[in-house]
């Protein structure tokens, strides 16, 4: 399943943050938006999934408009991990996760054992099984940053948007997450699209989209456009490499 904008522009008020960007996500793709604090990135996820408007341009998911789409429906075939929750879960971790599999339901009263088995699943792809039966609001911010990870597993789409997933998460589990990621696009063939603020894993993604903030981006190879020159002009600020290829990270320095 692929996931096209075509001339998509993105504005807040008067401001323009992207103009006419063209963006093809195709089924073993795995992306990663760059760029600075308020640069649309998470606009840009917005409109991808039909939560936010576009001043201009054309979305697409298998030939569809989000709007097209019926909720459930299109929850089978997009899904979105989200920066912040605005509403509190009263109930437990496992609970939490098995809300992913709320466009699968085929009933009203129960899960089916197919959604059992994709929550079991997702628990564990996550190292939350033996949290399953906590309260959802006594999670840690890293416990939480999982289970939403989970979430998302659990409701198994075949594009994926993701906003900085990787926030709240220590070392492992930040490794974990990614490895999760390109594990469902380089084994199950889904595409993802993965905002990001960490340079240390740039070069793990295939294929990179810079913003600008001011309607400018780029899109390309990680290898084409992850270098520090290009970076620095992005962020605005020095920016040293060290490695290459899948091992290559920036820092920035004085």
């Amino acid at each position: 399943m692929s996931l096209k904008a075509e001339q998509l522009t993105l504005a807040v008020g008067a401001r323009t943050l992207v103009s006419r960007l063209d963006l093809a996500l195709a089924p073993g793709e795995l992306w990663a938006v760059l760029g600075c604090n308020g640069s649309g990135k998470t606009t840009l996820l917005h409109a991808l999934a039909g939560l936010a408007p576009a001043a201009q341009g054309r979305i697409a998911i298998a030939g569809r408009a989000p709007a097209d789409y019926a909720r459930r429906e299109l929850g089978r075939s997009l899904g979105i991990l989200l920066q912040r929750e605005d509403q509190e879960f009263w109930g437990t971790l496992a609970e939490y996760v098995m809300l992913g599999r709320y466009p699968h339901a085929r009933g009203l009263f129960g899960w089916g054992a197919d959604d059992e088995a994709a929550g079991a699943r997702a628990l564990d792809a996550f190292d939350l099984a033996p949290l399953a039966e906590r309260a959802y609001g006594t999670l840690s911010g890293g416990e939480r940053q999982r289970a939403r990870l989970a979430q998302l597993w659990a409701q198994d789409p075949p594009l994926m948007l993701l906003d900085e997933p990787l926030q709240h998460l220590d070392l492992r589990h930040q490794l974990q997450a990614l490895e999760r990621v390109r594990e469902a696009v380089r084994d199950a063939g889904k595409a993802a699209l993965v905002v990001m603020h960490d340079l240390a894993f740039a070069g793990r993604f295939d294929r990179v989209l810079l913003l600008y903030g001011d309607g400018r981006h780029a899109a390309g190879t990680a290898r084409e456009l992850l270098e520090a020159g290009r970076l620095a002009g992005l962020y605005g600020c020095n920016v040293r490499a060290f490695g290459a290829g899948a091992d290559a990270h920036f820092i920035p320095v004085v």
